[in-house]
């Protein structure tokens, strides 16, 4: 899957993808996808906020993080069609699909367990008010929350969490 597509189908179509697609796909660097993968924009305060909120929770070690500025983030954002400058949406992998936007909280949510677990019923919104929320935040999020000048490099603790660096 290639190209850029109008930003209200983005959830929808990643979500029809066909799991593990990007295994075929010889621009993606192969990397384990036995755990779930947030592919984050780095130098987002927000999103590295994110990053760092999901380390520091993952007690079952469920989740596995890249930027979205590394070679593999770059190659995943291309592969489902999401703009490889911009970030304005997290990517997450599990169980080899795709999920963007509000979908990606929720996904998380699942995998950290209790009390997060929770947060899984932002899934009942209405795609398209989550989908318009998610975007306001996501275009807004560096006036908003600020940027770094490099990525978020992660303590030696949380290296081994990285891929694709």
């Amino acid at each position: 899957m290639t190209g850029k597509s109008s930003s209200a189908s983005t959830s929808r179509r990643l979500s029809e993808a066909v799991p593990y697609s990007y295994r075929a796909d010889p621009a993606v660097p192969a990397f384990p996808d036995d755990k779930a993968l947030v592919v984050f924009d780095g130098v987002c305060v927000l999103c590295s906020g994110f990053a760092k909120f999901i380390l520091k929770r993952d007690k079952t070690l469920a989740i596995r993080l890249a930027t979205a500025q590394s070679p593999l983030g770059q190659a995943l954002y291309r592969h489902y069609g999401l703009d490889a400058n911009e970030f304005e949406s997290n990517l997450v992998l599990a169980d080899g699909r795709a999920y963007a936007k509000l979908d990606t909280v929720a996904v998380v949510a699942e995998r950290l367990g209790r009390p997060w677990r929770a947060l899984a019923i932002l899934r009942l919104l209405p795609r398209r008010l989550g989908d318009w929320v998610y975007d306001r935040v996501a275009r807004n999020r560096y006036a908003l929350f600020g940027r770094t000048e490099h990525c978020m490099l992660p303590p030696p603790e949380w290296r081994d969490r990285f891929i694709g660096s």
